[in-house]
């Protein structure tokens, strides 16, 4: 388990529904996904993501996914990257979807 942290450091973290609205290969690469997620009223992002091992764009688009948006973006393949999917650890990592539909851009509390 990871040091416990106080309520005010988890209520900083900014966790938002997304939809996936394009999902391509990055170039170069035999790990990297590149996601343009619609978060509604906050807008689009493109999040690079190391999951290309294991699914397929299709896996992706137009589907709901949990993001952390306030995330220092960080270049990846000489692409910067405005967040990061929330996956499960198992077989293989399993990205988080909320139970039913919901506005991109919902508030995870």
């Amino acid at each position: 388990m990871k040091p416990i942290i106080s309520f005010d450091e988890f209520s900083k973290m900014d966790l938002r529904v997304g939809r996936v609205v394009k999902c391509e290969p990055k170039e170069d690469t035999d790990k990297l996904l590149r996601l343009t997620i619609d978060f509604g009223e906050e807008g689009t992002r493109t999040i690079l993501t190391g999951l290309k091992m294991f699914y397929t764009p299709e896996d992706f688009e137009d589907k709901l996914f949990i993001f952390i948006l306030n995330l220092e973006p960080r270049k990846m393949m000489g692409e910067q990257s405005q967040g990061m999917i929330l996956c499960a650890e198992s077989e293989k990592p399993i990205p988080l979807i909320p139970s039913v539909d919901v506005p991109p851009g919902s508030t995870i509390r």
